[in-house]
């Protein structure tokens, strides 16, 4: 028989409370809080909140049954969580499934994450659709004082959240007989292992100079997803932009806005961003449909690809949910990125074909 789980609320910014029960590790005082977003996957769910790009946020699975199946280490990746906090309709409290090596809580508190269950994630979800991704703040403590830490929560517009998720020191992954230099934005470890496949992979801090990732003689360099603002990495994109030209550049999520912006493009924050495994991409050459999975909040502007109406980069896919742009390559230089995820983890692999135009590009530049 489970033990009765203490009652818990969620606050959001604007005023909007949703009741709950509190689950995972207790949050200091009892109030987490972070940037609310809600994410579509079906499965998955720890490889979601693994994911370095949710830093300073908080999920909300709109599926309403999460933790079924456990965890296992195999589905991390990232060395931790860096979320600020999960939100669920329902928390089994036993997982079922061969490869469960514990509980879905137990890893919550293991990490230090907390947790909110029974909320009415349906209700949540058409309020932020309505209102957009603001703060928030759940817990134990008083309405009153998790409306107040709601208030104050910052969200993660103009912040730099990258410093905080990016290795510290340089190492080396795959075996591949190509070099790549994967610069660590919030690297996921299923990118790293897409691109080991094909490469010896260096990865390196996400301030390193763009002469130190040349040094190495790399025959391309990969830009990661991550979290946070891309507005907010200036050092970041001056770094692309030295590269530009002088290497086959490629880049997801983050790494794409941070190219769009090394060739003079601008980035802007969605109205509740996309978060989820099947979102419908249409690649502008020949119309193919590709069912992706996607984590951003913010976007490339298009109009910003064609200054003076001279285009810097071609937009090569396109969200047909709403338009967004989802993938381009630079018109003068060999570089090329996408704002889904065609590493699928989780996710559909539709698009993993983008890690062979990769190899395609490098080789190119080889010959």
């Amino acid at each position: 028989m489970t033990a009765a789980r203490p009652a818990a609320l969620l606050v959001l910014a604007d005023g909007e409370v949703f009741e709950g029960e509190a689950v995972g590790a207790s949050a200091p005082g009892g109030v987490a809080t972070g940037e609310v977003v809600f994410n579509t996957v079906l499965s998955g769910y720890q490889e979601v909140i693994t994911d370095p790009s949710y830093a300073g946020q908080v999920i909300a699975f709109t599926y309403p049954h999460i933790g079924n199946y456990g965890v296992t280490a195999a589905d991390d990746e990232a060395a931790r969580p860096w979320c600020r906090g999960v939100v669920v309709r329902d928390l089994p409290p036993r997982p079922s499934s061969w490869r469960a090596e514990g509980s879905l809580e137990e890893f919550l508190v293991r990490h230090g994450i907390p947790g909110i269950s029974g909320v009415d994630t349906r209700r949540l979800t058409r309020h932020v659709r309505e209102a957009g991704a603001m703060g928030c703040a759940f817990g134990t403590a008083d309405e009153a004082t998790l409306a107040r830490a709601a208030a104050e929560e910052p969200g993660t517009t103009g912040l730099d959240l990258v410093s905080g998720v990016t290795t510290p020191a340089r190492y080396e992954c795959g075996g591949g007989g190509r070099r790549v230099v994967a610069y660590d934005f919030g690297v996921k470890q299923t990118m790293l292992e897409c691109l080991g496949r094909l490469a010896t992979v260096t990865v390196v801090p996400a301030g390193t100079p763009a002469d130190e990732a040349l040094a190495l003689e790399p025959d391309g360099v990969f830009l990661s997803n991550g979290p946070g603002d891309p507005a907010a990495l200036g050092t970041q994109a001056g770094i692309v932009s030295e590269l530009l030209g002088r290497v086959p550049v490629f880049g997801i999520c983050l790494g794409h806005q941070l190219l769009a912006t090394a060739l003079g493009g601008r980035t802007y924050k969605l109205p509740f961003g996309h978060h989820g495994g099947n979102h419908p991409v249409r690649r502008t050459s020949g119309g193919v449909v590709e069912i992706t999975s996607q984590n951003h909040n913010y976007a490339v502007a298009e109009d910003s690809l064609r200054p003076a109406g001279r285009p810097v980069a071609e937009v090569t896919h396109v969200n047909l949910n709403d338009g967004v742009v989802e993938g381009i390559r630079a018109t003068a230089v060999a570089a090329f990125g996408v704002q889904y995820h065609p590493e699928a983890g989780p996710g559909p692999h539709d698009a993993r074909y983008l890690f062979d135009r990769f190899v395609a590009l490098m080789d190119a530049a080889r010959a």
